[in-house]
């Protein structure tokens, strides 16, 4: 059966196919990430708007995932389609060898939000490449080789990026880049360092830490790498100490500290960038998602002067084709813009403490099933467990198949009640659109308080 065709004398060339067609081209053509593609049948979608989207039948989904946790500003912000169309018209691609007024304000911008002392930007196109370079960075301004991150992590998906993951992902691809070396970072719930509180989890954690430099020899340590509030593992928001420790370890050994801002960066946290919560100052950033919503691909790395400096006279020997392409700054620069006038760095803030925050843990009264709750800004999840007091799981560690049921359960009771839900192990996230209205909210967690029954079934 032959693709349906389409007529260029009609005002659009692009596509408007219904369902069926939608997916079986689908099927026929496109190859998904991280799937057994025999076993999928992704959704179409049709349309969206704000913290909403809707299939092809006319069913809404009120979107606690934004997506992948990138679709900060909702979607189909007006300004920011507009500036891609605006700069479309203008000029629609450029090689990064050349200077660009878009892409020049858009790296004016990001600075401008960024800690003081990050004044440069180098792009990228999403995450994995922005950790990808600025490990690169590292290892060519200190001139060693190992670089530091912890087992709960995410960092992206290309050779380097998921060599540097601590999750079960990265496992298909070992061997991998030589020189990671994965620590514990601080998760009080599940200790790994059996701490009684949040203060000796920060005690604990940064000693393994040091005792970790210490046996991989510290003049060998290019770099730390952290999400500084760690993200799909878990929403893990690091106690107060931790990262100013961290920043201390690596002055004291000459090791720069990367801080993955890729999920935390652009409102998510209630922050421009979350290190602004711990006034910690990193020697390099990585951003993406966030900064412009994903409306168009692009990421990058916020560089510090003294690493800047390397490259002054010495070529830096990295580069991308599209690297600030100016359809992706144009959205860049709109969202920044927009952030600022519409105070959304404010109100994510806000709606976590006052809103999300408090809804949340009267969730958790209700429903033995939830063992812990945690998170900040528009970035939240819910543990899931079995009994509170031994805190077993709802589901065991990177479980699949049958032993992933109560957790498939749980995401369709909230799919068939119109919420698009995050759930990883046996979390459940909370991450909608940072400019999602407080109804919306309650909305969506009264979905939760009704899907999470499917999840008090299995709690002995």
């Amino acid at each position: 059966m032959s693709a349906p065709t389409i007529d260029p004398t009609t005002s659009s060339l692009l596509p408007s196919y219904d369902d069926e067609t939608t997916r079986r081209l689908d099927r026929a053509h496109v190859f998904h990430s991280w799937s057994a593609q025999a076993l999928i049948d992704p959704m179409p979608i049709a349309r969206a708007e704000g913290s909403c989207f809707w299939d092809a039948e006319g069913k809404r989904y009120l979107d606690f995932s934004s997506q992948l946790v990138n679709v900060n500003l909702g979607y189909q912000h007006p300004a920011v389609i507009e500036a891609i169309r605006e700069q479309a018209g203008r000029l629609v691609t450029v090689a990064p060898s050349f200077a660009n007024d878009t892409r020049s304000e858009a790296a004016r911008l990001i600075a401008e939000v960024a800690p003081a002392g990050l004044d440069r930007v180098f792009f990228t196109n999403g995450g994995a490449d922005a950790n990808e370079n600025a490990v690169r960075m590292a290892r060519l301004h200190t001139g060693r080789g190992k670089v530091l991150a912890t087992y709960r992590s995410y960092h992206g998906a290309t050779t380097g990026a998921i060599a540097l993951t601590g999750d079960p992902r990265r496992w298909a691809s070992e061997p991998a880049m030589p020189g990671v070396v994965h620590f514990w970072g601080p998760y009080p719930y599940r200790s790994a360092f059996h701490a009684a509180d949040e203060a000796e989890e920060c005690a604990r954690a940064l000693e393994h830490l040091r005792d970790t430099i210490m046996v991989e020899g510290p003049a060998t340590i290019a770099a730390i790498l952290l999400e500084t509030v760690v993200g799909t593992n878990g929403i893990l928001v690091p106690p107060d100490g931790y990262l100013a420790g961290v920043r201390e370890l690596c002055d004291e050994h000459g090791i720069l500290l990367i801080a993955d801002e890729v999920m935390a960066g652009f409102a998510r946290c209630g922050e421009w960038f979350a290190v602004d919560r711990w006034d910690v100052v990193p020697d390099l950033i990585t951003f993406a998602k966030g900064v412009n919503s994903g409306y168009v691909p692009l990421g990058g790395v916020l560089i510090s002067d003294p690493v800047a400096e390397t490259f002054d006279e010495r070529p830096y020997p990295g580069g991308l084709t599209y690297s600030g392409h100016p359809l992706a700054c144009a959205s860049a620069v709109a969202s920044i813009t927009m952030m600022r006038e519409e105070k959304v760095i404010d109100y994510a803030r806000s709606l976590g403490t006052d809103v999300i925050g408090p809804q949340l843990r009267a969730l958790a009264e209700r429903h033995p099933s939830v063992g812990e709750v945690r998170g900040l800004g528009v970035f939240w999840a819910l543990e899931l467990v079995r009994d509170r007091d031994t805190r077993e799981p709802l589901v065991p560690y990177n479980a699949s198949g049958p032993a992933a049921a109560p957790m498939n359960e749980l995401a369709a009771a909230c799919k068939q009640r119109g919420l698009w839900p995050f759930v990883h192990f046996n979390r459940l996230h909370v991450v909608p659109p940072c400019t999602t209205s407080a109804d919306e909210i309650r909305e969506g967690i009264a979905i939760l308080d009704e899907a999470l029954e499917v999840a008090d079934r299995h709690c002995g």
